[in-house]
């Protein structure tokens, strides 16, 4: 895929991601609880293997541990992307 990477980009692609697994798009906030959006630690797997192939990020599922809201999931993506 080839877009450039911003992170804008970023957080469109992750909240699409979200919806994939089953997020309802008014409820994915930066301040949003993982815990409260039902994402558990297979969905977290999907996402990363998402990320790592549709973005090209480097992202690994263990990058994401102790990671609790979406805008952890951005901020670890954008800091592997080189954007933040």
């Amino acid at each position: 895929m080839s877009l450039t990477l911003d992170r804008k980009a970023i957080e469109t692609f992750v909240a699409d991601a979200l919806v994939d697994l089953g997020v309802d798009r008014s409820d994915i906030a930066t301040d949003a609880s993982l815990d409260d959006l039902e994402i558990d630690s297979l969905d977290m797997v999907e996402l990363s293997q998402s990320i790592r192939r549709d973005l090209d990020i480097p992202v690994k599922p263990k990058d994401f541990d102790g990671v609790e809201t979406v805008g952890q999931v951005l901020r670890v993506c954008c800091e592997k992307a080189g954007c933040e």
